[in-house]
């Protein structure tokens, strides 16, 4: 594609065109921050409106059961299990990632502690989502057995840091700064062939690549929704478990959604066979209804378009940048090379943050993350590619006019 025009006809051609009807976009906006914040489906406002005013309102305490409160966390785990390679009964949709991370952690090692006890050291990356690491250290805190963090970075790669010692992996499928995406098949396999167990955030990942969990073989696997799955801000996460070690599972955090009879209200616990015990207390109806208003319409996409069309917004928008916004100190941080990208391209500048402000405040909404990357999030189910042409139209003309310098750009709010 040389010409808008050319991206026009792309659009419409585009088989996944139809599907932007079901969103909510702000006109004038440009929206690139979907790996962040998903945007509003349009069926989220009639099924706010029925939960809250028929369900909560006429229904009252009833509806956990007239309404199907209670089984709705394995309900939208079923929904949300074919978009990650998984089966019935294996997903629910609960909590946040950071609590999953923490359940799915507890149980490696628990399941690590009876047949390798010797194995005290937890492999993840430098570069990781934060979240994920600072777990990591909370669980070696609470311990208090002797567990290590050790870190994969520049001097230290994967294959070094994969040795005996090691009972878990914990990695995210797409790297949440660079774009960068592990082979999940590939590294799982390294890891289960020194004996660890393996650990994926699947959070920049689900609903933008193509994702197998079972067919990598594995071992646990948590993620948010609202990003690429739309499901709105703070929406409940999921986790995910491979059936070989359902049973096997220990959490610390044993509520009483977890529990095999919870309305028995008995004193001791006992966990729920399969999934369901990986609940932990009474679940967030309301927010966790609206997920399925953007599983829905995930679960309508191919795949295989979703990707398609990804990699060719990504393909464009890196071509058009370093043409067009040449001799700029622009650093590309994603990989160009196809099985390696997920569905956001990472930029540096040294002023990246004064450059993104630039951007949101004209009409380009993308975000910040340190240190100086410009990430763009390329979501195929809405974003098109004259929306590709336009964003790096205002790029260049922020760089070209400098007017990022403006001090209102410089000032930092609470989010980036």
């Amino acid at each position: 594609m040389r010409t808008r025009e050319d991206c026009l006809q792309a659009d419409l051609h585009d088989p996944l065109a139809p599907l932007k009807q079901q969103f909510e976009l702000p006109a004038g906006l440009i929206y690139m921050d979907g790996n962040s914040l998903g945007v509003l489906p349009r069926a989220a406002a009639a099924r706010s409106a029925a939960v809250i005013g028929q369900e909560w309102g006429a229904g009252l305490i009833r509806s956990w059961n007239t309404a199907g409160w209670f089984e709705l966390p394995a309900r939208l785990g079923d929904k949300l299990a074919r978009l990650i390679g998984a089966g019935p009964g294996e997903v629910v949709v609960t909590d946040t990632t950071s609590l999953n991370l923490f359940k799915a952690l507890a149980a490696a090692l628990r399941i690590q502690q009876h047949a390798a006890p010797q194995r005290r050291v937890i492999v993840s990356e430098r570069d990781n989502f934060p979240t994920d690491l600072y777990m990591i250290q909370g669980m070696i805190d609470l311990l208090q057995q002797g567990y290590e963090m050790r870190l994969v970075d520049e001097t230290l790669p994967l294959e070094q840091a994969l040795d005996d010692s090691v009972a878990v992996l914990l990695l995210s499928h797409v790297n949440y700064r660079t774009g960068h995406m592990h082979d999940m098949a590939a590294v799982t396999a390294r890891a289960h062939a020194r004996g660890a167990l393996a650990i994926w955030d699947l959070a920049h990942a689900a609903g933008a690549v193509p994702v197998d969990v079972t067919g990598a073989d594995a071992d646990f696997a948590v993620g948010c929704t609202y990003k690429y799955l739309n499901g709105g801000p703070g929406s409940p996460a999921y986790i995910w478990v491979a059936p070989r070690h359902s049973q096997d599972f220990w959490q610390p955090l044993s509520g009483w959604w977890g529990h095999q009879r919870p309305f028995d209200m008995a004193v001791a616990y006992e966990p729920a066979g399969g999934i369901r015990r990986y609940l932990c207390g009474t679940q967030p109806i309301v927010s966790l209804a609206l997920v399925e208003c953007g599983l829905d319409i995930s679960l309508a996409a191919d795949m295989a378009e979703v990707r398609k069309k990804s990699l060719a917004l990504g393909d464009l928008f890196i071509r058009l940048v370093e043409e067009r916004c040449a001799g700029h100190p622009l650093t590309l941080v994603t990989p160009r090379e196809h099985a390696l990208r997920g569905s956001h391209v990472s930029i540096r500048h040294p002023q990246g943050y004064a450059v993104m402000q630039a951007l949101i405040a004209r009409g380009v909404i993308g975000d910040y993350r340190e240190p100086e990357v410009l990430r763009f999030g390329l979501t195929p189910l809405y974003l098109g590619y004259a929306d590709v042409w336009d964003a790096v139209e205002v790029l260049k003309d922020v760089l070209d006019s400098g007017a990022w310098q403006q001090p209102e750009y410089s000032r930092r709010t609470a989010v980036t």
